[in-house]
């Protein structure tokens, strides 16, 4: 059983109808160095019986495969009620595609204002959007935001985000600035792990448009956010909070409380299993204001009333290419996938305010407490003193991060992220992550074998 999109005879046919004489001919305006340039690397065709066979051993490999899994920086395994799934096989919602057809999509509008409501208030802020693709994204929609609002063209973006934010956020303004984008990088206090505020202060200038500090960082470290929203203000900068582990904002206070003037987060963690590093869902707010809100990116749903009274919904704002000109779009990205966004809701609808916290404090404490029991563990030690939610970094004395991880894996344990991956000066430290899913007798079993390695 295959998928063949197009026949030669359909490939040939479009080419002729748009005026091409090929494929090559027809991209010929990319430049050379852009080019793949050979093939794809793919398997062999699989049959039907070998296909599921395949997707069943995958599925079985995931997402430990039998092993404790202390795996996080950016997508975190949190237990996910199967009522969850039982609503989303519902066909009213499965089936539904993004509401093009306003007036007749009401459930799928109502969903999606109720997963607006909910983004705001975890985030703090006035108005949140119908959700973007991931939070890597969010956070480069909310650095165009911020240079289309303040008219300024460089941005800040603290050393502690996701260096694969970063690169998303690189990307998005290397096609702005035409080829180099107008991007730099604070770094990070050696001893906290936070936000060098000094090295911030030396940067920042009047051509700022936006900084952007992690809530929580990548390294786990809480940033100090108040502080970035004080020297942004005083700069005509807007404040913006990035959140992978939105389990955070369940014993932190809000961006928003804080100033922040647009948050964005990583909803993956609100209801959406892991999968192999996909799909997430972006979360994007902002704060009372006409400015930034006319400049939000992908859709905005209301809520309002018909000519008989009854309450209905409506897309208020769909400020993209697909809908308006071209030039005056805000952004070419749409809603994330409906029913990823559709999870979230329900799973926080299930929580609710004191579940919520209740998932988030556990995550703290279990966090808390390996955290003390590997700092005991001799060649061990927490690369960062900075206060953390539940992830945090441990340097290794004398050995490659690698190789402890190698070796707790061969116990039963995925015991972090390799941070060498990103940084080659901090081969001897890997990230660990922790959520209500890991009992104490598991942590304590990961203790005793970081221990015998």
């Amino acid at each position: 059983m295959r998928y063949i999109p197009h026949s030669d005879a359909d490939v040939q046919a479009m080419l002729e109808t748009i005026g091409a004489k090929s494929v090559d001919e027809l991209f010929a305006q990319i430049p050379e160095r852009l080019r793949f340039g050979r093939k794809l690397d793919l398997p062999r065709p699989l049959s039907e019986p070998e296909l599921m066979a395949h997707l069943e051993a995958l599925a079985g490999a995931a997402p430990a495969g039998g092993r404790t899994s202390f795996l996080g920086g950016g997508a975190y395994c949190h237990h996910v009620s199967p009522v969850v799934d039982q609503i989303l096989l519902r066909s009213e919602f499965y089936t539904a595609y993004t509401p093009y057809q306003p007036e007749v999509s009401q459930g799928t509008l109502q969903a999606v204002f109720e997963f607006q409501t909910m983004v705001a208030r975890l985030l703090g802020m006035a108005t949140a959007n119908a959700s973007m693709y991931d939070g890597a994204t969010a956070a480069a929609e909310a650095a165009l935001m911020a240079r289309r609002v303040t008219g300024r063209d460089r941005v800040l973006v603290s050393a502690g985000v996701h260096p694969e934010y970063r690169d998303v956020i690189r990307t998005f303004l290397t096609g702005l600035d035409g080829g180099t984008p107008k991007l730099d990088v604070v770094p990070v206090d050696d001893r906290t792990g936070a936000m060098d505020l000094a090295a911030l202060d030396n940067t920042l200038g009047p051509d700022v448009a936006a900084i952007l500090a992690g809530y929580p960082g990548f390294y786990g470290v809480v940033e100090p956010l108040h502080e970035v929203v004080k020297r942004a203000a005083a700069a005509g900068a807007l404040a913006v909070s990035v959140t992978a582990e939105p389990f955070a904002l369940g014993v932190l206070c809000a961006p928003g409380d804080l100033g922040a003037d647009i948050a964005v987060a990583e909803g993956q963690a609100l209801g959406v299993p892991i999968s192999f590093g996909g799909p997430g869902v972006g979360l994007f707010a902002c704060r009372d204001d006409k400015k930034l809100l006319r400049q939000m990116p992908g859709r905005l749903v209301g809520q309002t009333t018909d000519a008989n009274g009854n309450t209905g919904y409506v897309l208020t704002l769909s400020t993209r290419e697909q809908h308006i000109r071209r030039e005056k779009a805000t952004s070419n990205i749409c809603s994330n996938q409906g029913l990823c966004a559709l999870a979230v809701t329900i799973r926080l609808s299930l929580l609710g305010k004191t579940g919520f916290e209740a998932v988030a404090r556990s995550c703290l404490a279990r966090a808390e407490y390996l955290k003390k029991a590997i700092a005991a563990v001799k060649g061990l030690s927490l690369r960062y003193s900075g206060p953390t939610f539940n992830e945090f970094a441990v340097r290794v004395a004398g050995r490659k991060a690698s190789a402890v991880l190698a070796a707790l894996e061969d116990k039963g344990f995925l015991g972090g992220i390799d941070l060498g991956r990103f940084d080659p000066k901090m081969d001897d430290t890997f990230l660990v992550a922790v959520t209500e899913c890991i009992d104490r007798a598991r942590l304590d079993a990961f203790v005793a074998a970081l221990k015998k390695v």
